[in-house]
């Protein structure tokens, strides 16, 4: 499978992203940058970590109106794949790819930590390779990153089967103490209904190498490439 990476001016986690995919998942990545107006025929978009363009209005607002946003929209329509991380899942809400938005932390402060997510369900390629029991431990590094749907979107949203991931304990209990930031639902991340575009805030690319004693996140990107 062929994976285009996109840099914004800001990002930070593009090339963690790179490394992750083609040196320890050993995929073919193509760099792509936010005024290319061609994917170069990747079969997958990953829109990365970071502070596009500083976050200035909302994260990820200016980023949507890129040139090369244009080509993933038109990509996502179509069926592609897309994933966003941080940033790149607020890029992907704002873009009208995903529902929803994400909100400053109910506490109003930045918060880089590990945290413990669980799938909700094993309908998308992002989860179907994954154990719906375990809590998977995934850091998280934001200051908006609370998740918000009006009460008719959010209805919707779970009637589908959206919602991917799931703040949890370390046992996998889901409560309010395990919710880092104040999400609807301890949401941590979500599919379109048509199960093609992912976004998730913890970061699986800082959890995916042995050098750094957790590889949790290596399971999610097993998972897409094996069922994608």
């Amino acid at each position: 499978m062929k994976f285009g990476v996109v840099t914004f001016p800001g990002s930070n986690c593009d090339e963690d992203m790179v490394y992750v995919l083609e040196n320890i998942m050993g995929q073919k990545v193509e760099k792509l940058w936010h005024k290319d107006t061609d994917l170069k025929g990747v079969d997958f978009v990953v829109l990365p970590g970071g502070f596009s363009y500083g976050d200035y209005l909302r994260s990820g607002a200016i980023a949507k109106l890129s040139p090369i946003m244009g080509e993933v929209i038109k990509h996502a329509n179509k069926g592609g794949y897309v994933m966003g991380i941080c940033n790149g899942f607020q890029i992907l809400t704002e873009s009208g790819l995903l529902e929803g938005a994400l909100l400053h932390n109910d506490q109003q402060k930045f918060i880089c930590k590990n945290t413990f997510i669980k799938p909700a369900s094993n309908s998308t390629a992002i989860t179907k390779g994954l154990e719906l029991q375990k809590a998977y431990k995934i850091p998280i590094a934001h200051g908006e990153g609370r998740f918000f749907a009006p009460d008719d979107m959010l209805k919707k949203i779970q009637d589908n089967d959206q919602i991917i991931f799931n703040y949890c304990a370390a046992d996998g209990s889901i409560d309010d103490a395990s919710n880092p930031n104040g999400s609807l639902l301890n949401i941590a991340g979500i599919t379109n209904a048509g199960k093609n575009v992912f976004g998730m805030m913890p970061h699986p690319e800082r959890a995916a190498d042995h050098l750094l004693a957790n590889e949790d996140g290596k399971a999610i990107f097993e998972s897409l490439l094996k069922f994608c």
